[in-house]
C-alpha cells in the first residue's frame, strides 16, 4: 500500500510539475531512462518538468505490479500520456519498470526504465 501511494504521488507530481515533490519522491543516485533510450540524472530529469520543456497533460497507469525485495520495490506498469514534449504534443503508450528504494524511511525511485510496447 505505501508503494503504491508512493508511485500515485509520484505520478500526480508529474501532472502537476510539482518540483518540491518529484525532489522529495527521488533518490539522488536517479537513472531515469526513456523509451528512446536517453538517459537522465536527477537534475536533468526534475529540470525538465519544471522548466514546462515536458508538460505532462494527462497520465493512465495500468496493469500495475508490484514486488519487493528487502528494502527495495520493483513496479512495472504501462504508461499511457498526452503530453507536450518541446512544443510537439505526443500521445505516447509505453511500459515502465521502477526501482524504489527505502531510503531513511520513505520510499525514493531509484531506477526507472521505459520500453516500447
Amino acid at each position: 500500500k505505501e508503494v503504491t501511494a508512493t508511485c500515485d504521488r509520484f505520478i500526480k507530481a508529474l501532472v502537476n510539475a510539482d518540483k518540491t515533490v518529484l525532489e522529495e519522491l527521488t533518490a539522488s543516485e536517479l537513472s531515469y531512462g526513456h523509451s528512446s533510450g536517453k538517459e537522465e540524472n536527477k537534475t536533468q530529469f526534475i529540470g525538465r518538468i519544471a522548466s514546462g520543456s515536458v508538460d505532462f497533460v494527462t497520465i493512465d497507469i495500468s496493469d500495475q505490479t508490484i514486488k519487493l525485495a528487502a528494502k527495495s520495490a520493483i513496479v512495472r506498469h504501462v504508461f499511457i500520456s498526452k503530453l507536450v514534449d518541446d512544443g510537439k504534443t505526443l500521445d505516447v503508450k509505453i511500459g515502465v519498470m521502477m526501482v524504489w528504494q527505502k531510503q531513511k524511511g520513505k520510499w525514493k525511485l531509484l531506477a526507472r526504465q521505459a520500453f516500447k510496447l
